[in-house]
């Protein structure tokens, strides 16, 4: 695929994207902070429960001055509700003036691009300038999940296709089929044709497209089309330099970037005091061993974990898992994410933070702000 075929020109009305993908550093951060919400469910709370805590996370994020909020898309898995990523970014749209919303990601091979094209303008359409598209070509699930959502037991032949399922989202988002091309009547609404109509005015804005990955493919691809990239550090870390090397190696400048822009997402969580960190990712670790083991439910709260009996495999996958979660009181996880932002280059830090309790979370966010002296809530 030519990179020209996913150019993202620049948006209609003077301003490009790159606008709208590079942040600005706050307080003492090494680079832009931002939020990533997996919108999990704990044992004793309800979907319900989880979407509130994803609307005060985000008003919290805004008002503390992290860049952009993001969430991702999860099937068939009880303790994550992010199964909607469109319509979960409406919600918060509705509850938010100022912070970027996007998609981390939208697992692109499991839905028409013609679909993505006109939720995401919806969305745009909502809070026009603040909305990001990330892409993944992960099904975001289990394979018979992914069978199911496309219906198709073919999975790897829509792995294989994200290029052009790519080439045929971003033709839809700026309205540009070339004369002759199937699609060339077909428009995607809210969108650029609308500008074209009778008394049209067309929105300065377009959602920028990031590619997301945990290997080395979605690096080159995002290179070669000149894109962001995000890389999913907090579940990938072994892979994290060598994708972020070649993503800077390959990269061609575009009218959308001129050079490199890439976010790590991080695990991380600070609290008052360490004991009580170590306590909150063990239960962490055990929603994921569950996982894994084909055994997904809610996120166990820190006392199912305590009286939880870890095999001795077990007790090595948490080791391992948490090893790479940054925790413990503010001035220890600043200090690590300084590290890793060190280490790495990364051009923003994504934050996670996926404890059970909502006091929990947001009460890290809270000290993460305040350890970088990011800006007060007014």
């Amino acid at each position: 695929m030519a990179a020209d075929e996913t150019r993202g020109d620049t948006a209609r009305g003077g301003e490009t994207q790159a606008d709208g993908i590079r942040g600005t550093t706050q307080g003492t951060a090494p680079v832009p902070l931002s939020v990533l919400d997996l919108v999990t469910v704990s044992s004793g709370r309800t979907a319900t429960d989880a979407l509130r805590t994803s609307v005060e996370l985000s008003r919290l994020a805004e008002s503390r001055g992290f860049h952009r909020y993001w969430v991702a898309e999860h099937h068939s898995m009880p303790g994550v509700a992010s199964s909607s990523p469109a319509v979960i970014l409406a919600h918060l749209a509705a509850h938010t003036t100022r912070i970027r919303l996007g998609s981390g990601g939208v697992m692109l091979p499991n839905h028409a691009p013609l679909v993505i094209a006109e939720q995401f303008g919806t969305l745009e359409a909502m809070a026009p300038g603040r909305i990001d598209l990330g892409l993944g070509r992960a099904p975001g699930t289990d394979g018979a999940t992914a069978a199911a959502l496309r219906r198709t037991d073919l999975l790897n032949e829509g792995a294989d296709d994200f290029p052009e399922q790519l080439a045929e989202l971003t033709r839809f988002l700026d309205d540009d089929f070339p004369d002759g091309h199937p699609y060339r009547r077909i428009h995607a609404v809210p969108g650029p044709v609308q500008a074209t109509s009778p008394g049209g005015v067309q929105s300065p804005h377009r959602p920028p497209v990031w590619l997301l990955g945990s290997s080395g493919f979605s690096a080159r691809l995002a290179a070669v089309l000149g894109l962001p990239f995000a890389f999913a550090h907090h579940f990938s870390a072994r892979n994290t330099v060598p994708a972020l090397d070649l993503y800077r190696e390959s990269f061609q400048p575009s009218a959308v970037l001129d050079e490199p822009y890439a976010l790590i997402g991080v695990s991380a969580l600070a609290t008052d005091d360490e004991k009580e960190a170590r306590r909150q990712i063990r239960a962490a670790a055990l929603s994921m061993i569950r996982l894994r083991t084909g055994r997904p439910g809610l996120i166990p709260t820190p006392e199912e974990a305590e009286a939880y009996e870890f095999t001795a495999l077990e007790r090595e996958f948490a080791d391992s898992w948490n090893a790479n979660v940054i925790h413990g009181t503010p001035d220890e996880v600043r200090a690590g994410l300084d590290d890793l932002q060190k280490r790495t280059g990364a051009d923003e830090l994504m934050i996670t933070s996926n404890a059970p309790g909502t006091d929990i979370r947001l009460r890290s966010y809270e000290l993460l702000a305040d350890a970088y002296g990011l800006p007060t809530a007014a």
